[in-house]
């Protein structure tokens, strides 16, 4: 099915990436990363010793701190920083500095649509930026389902707000060069189909789910090779030899 699109893109066509490093003097990592018109800061600071409450203190604390454009966060921004969180979480390795905090603050420039993926990529090349271990760089896509069965990539403002249903899906860099051949595990995680996060916003049948799954996960690979080629420089040389 041809799909009309306002900026005249096709349906699995990304809009243009940007990313940029070490953009903030004060912070210990920090990227800005860019989806056409929809633009976040990520910061990072730390380890700095000590957990937060609750936390494990045998492993590093992630904290996400999201700050809106203007004005105070809702129930919507604290869902984004917990799925953040989350995310973080599962990509970093957390045993290397137990009982350490590291935050990380994401700065929304501007939202024109896929906000919370945007929000992941520049985190993770914030972290990058920051010298953090990782088991892996990871790349987020946002895949929206229409009224009448058709599935767009990376939306804007506009079009996410005319969708049935959309889908947040988080892939690893490369699922072939970070996982063993045998098995789908990371350090004895399993991560299903190869993907780290997946939040789903309205009704969507398991079909179009999964239509959604292989048209995120094929995006993935591009934005993949973009953050790799972004970040060479400052990737250590295991994540270097994925790309």
């Amino acid at each position: 099915m041809e799909i009309d699109r306002i900026d005249g893109r096709t349906p699995n066509q990304l809009r243009p990436l940007a990313c940029s490093q070490n953009i903030l003097n004060r912070a210990h990592g920090s990227a800005s990363w860019s989806q056409g018109e929809t633009k976040v800061l990520a910061a990072v600071y730390g380890p700095k010793a000590g957990t937060k409450k609750n936390e494990n203190p045998e492993k590093a604390c992630i904290e996400v701190i999201w700050k809106q454009k203007t004005g105070q966060i809702g129930k919507l921004e604290k869902e984004y920083e917990m799925i953040l969180k989350r995310t973080l979480q599962s990509i970093c390795i957390l045993t290397i500095n137990p009982n350490t905090t590291t935050s990380v603050i994401v700065q929304v420039v501007n939202d024109d649509g896929a906000l919370l993926p945007c929000a992941i990529n520049a985190s993770c090349a914030a972290l990058v930026d920051a010298g953090i271990a990782l088991k892996h760089l990871a790349v987020a896509v946002c895949c929206c389902l229409a009224e009448t069965g058709y599935v767009i990539l990376d939306p804007t403002k506009l079009e996410e707000q005319k969708m049935k249903a959309f889908a947040y899906l988080v892939f690893p860099n490369t699922i072939l060069n970070v996982l063993p051949e045998e098995s789908l595990q990371v350090k004895g995680e399993p991560m299903e189909h190869g993907i780290i996060t997946s939040v789903t916003h309205g009704a969507m049948p398991v079909d179009d789910y999964l239509h959604c799954l292989e048209r995120g996960r094929s995006a993935s690979e591009k934005m993949s090779a973009f953050l790799r080629r972004s970040l060479q420089p400052k990737l250590p040389s295991d994540l270097s030899k994925a790309a």
